[in-house]
């Protein structure tokens, strides 16, 4: 099946809010790197439970405020009730944030109740369609390699689907290094009637030790290959680097040319490693 695609490529970086002052000078210098490539917006993540709430609200309104590039805040379902959200949801639009990255959300460590008023992102979707009705893009989650929660494949595929038919208008996948993952998933969704963009999430390789232990967690494939390679670098940062830029730019450019909608980079606060596979895709200076 194609996944050719008539519209620009639509690139975009995710930020987690730093928890310092000197984090966030960090981030400052970071986004002014990141800018001068032009992307459609920045995201930034919430943390399990809401633990960030505080930290996501202010780097949002930061980066709304410099009117360069829009930003778009994760919106969690979990430990928020009905009415947090209405409130939350209303700041950002008072801001001008005209994008929301929704999400269900990482329970909390030994989250027991007390979990909120939505269990599913569809729920939350379909919350902010209620109130809010087209006054923000929204963005879900997608699995190519499915949810590390979910009962089994096909009922991974119908969540997405229910997300969709609740109101999304495209969705940003979980981070993969091996393409044919991303293609059968947009088969399988495009066969189900589904046909919003889904836009490949783009993990640049900086530590193994730190992506092992993420893709653990999250289910993404580190592929046999790939690992092993990296493995054999032990503590040499730059072929560590090296490697993981050359992986990431060839995974990046097969997605391009076989139609992918755009790259959302999850940058972990840092500008060169994304810049870096940039540079290799002569995506070139945007502004």
């Amino acid at each position: 099946m194609s996944h050719a695609t008539n519209a620009a490529p639509v690139f975009s970086f995710e930020f987690f809010p730093p928890k310092t002052p000197e984090g966030a000078e960090r981030l400052r210098t970071t986004r002014r790197r990141l800018a001068a490539l032009d992307p459609a917006y920045f995201s930034v993540t919430f943390g399990a439970g809401g633990s960030t709430r505080a930290h996501t609200l202010e780097t949002v309104v930061e980066i709304q405020g410099e009117g360069q590039i829009d930003a778009a805040p994760h919106i969690s379902c979990i430990s928020s009730t009905r009415a947090e959200l209405l409130e939350l949801l209303s700041t950002y639009r008072d801001h001008g944030v005209r994008r929301l990255v929704a999400l269900r959300g990482d329970l909390p460590s030994g989250a027991g109740g007390g979990l909120g008023d939505f269990r599913y992102a569809a729920e939350l979707v379909a919350f902010i369609r209620e109130h809010f009705a087209d006054q923000f893009k929204i963005e879900v989650a997608a699995y190519p390699e499915f949810h590390p929660q979910a009962a089994n494949a096909q009922k991974d595929l119908e969540h997405f689907r229910q997300k969709v038919a609740a109101g999304a208008d495209a969705a940003i996948t979980q981070y993969f290094y091996n393409p044919d993952a991303y293609f059968v998933f947009l088969d399988r969704v495009r066969a189900m009637g589904v046909e919003v963009p889904v836009i490949p999430g783009i993990m640049p390789i900086i530590n193994y030790t730190q992506l092992a232990r993420f893709s653990d967690a999250c289910g993404a494939e580190i592929p046999r290959y790939i690992r092993k390679r990296l493995e054999a670098y032990g503590d040499d940062t730059a072929s560590i680097r090296a490697f993981g830029t050359e992986v990431v730019s060839r995974l990046c450019q097969r997605l391009l040319d076989n139609g992918a909608p755009g790259l959302h980079f999850y940058s972990m606060n840092q500008a060169e490693p994304s810049e870096a596979v940039w540079r290799n895709l002569k995506l070139g200076a945007r502004r």
